[in-house]
């Protein structure tokens, strides 16, 4: 049975594709198991080969990083961990890429390490990509999305809200039980609550709920 982390890179520059499969490639566990030059391609191609992670450039012609990481979450069953990859970091597009789902972003000037590891660290899910980069943008542009605080603020436990403050601060899970003194499988169930009621696909939407619900601030 093949247990490699299967990937697909999208972008519109196939020196960027090449750059990135080349590097991807060499490393033990990662397989590029297909290439897309367009957001409508991408969807196709993630549809027909369902990998496990999507390196996807947020710029792109036909159909943006955007729109196609919506098609993709929204048409899958069990749909594949989406990376953006983008030239600018404090970037509004990159924000409503993660809004739509991705579960976080990586700058295309970024050292092969940090490339590895973030295809690593998004396929095993359990902790915050990059958490200060991603809380500097839901600090940036969730304030422009605030509102009135939802239902589900209300709803957590005290315990689920110190949860949810450990999730945005970048905690993984087993970083959540040793903070509050118990065993990983309570944590994983504390942070499990916490996506349920909050309506979050994972840690990084949970951490964009926070900020636009006012339940954490910036600063």
């Amino acid at each position: 049975m093949n247990t490699d982390i299967r990937v697909v890179v999208a972008d519109d520059e196939r020196m960027v594709r090449t750059a990135l499969r080349v590097i991807l490639d060499a490393e033990p566990g990662l397989q590029v198991v297909g290439e897309a030059a367009t957001g409508a391609e991408a969807v196709s191609v993630v549809r027909e080969l369902r990998p496990d992670v999507v390196l996807m450039d947020v710029r792109m012609p036909e159909v943006d990083g955007i729109r196609a990481t919506e098609q993709i979450l929204g048409s899958l069953g069990a749909p594949p961990r989406i990376v953006v990859v983008t030239t600018f970091e404090n970037d509004s597009y990159v924000y409503d890429a993660l809004r739509a789902g991705a579960a976080g972003f990586l700058l295309k000037r970024a050292a092969a390490e940090d490339l590895v590891q973030a295809v690593r660290l998004v396929a095993r899910s359990d902790s915050l990509l990059f958490p200060s980069a991603v809380r500097g943008l839901a600090a940036e542009y969730g304030r422009r999305q605030a509102s009135a605080a939802p239902p589900w603020v209300g709803r957590l436990t005290e315990r689920e809200a110190e949860v949810l403050r450990l999730m945005t601060a970048g905690l993984a899970n087993a970083e959540i039980a040793e903070r509050l003194r118990v065993g990983p499988a309570t944590a994983k169930t504390h942070v499990a609550a916490v996506l349920a009621k909050t309506g979050a696909r994972d840690r990084t939407q949970a951490v964009i709920a926070a900020y636009e619900s006012g339940f954490v601030t910036p600063g």
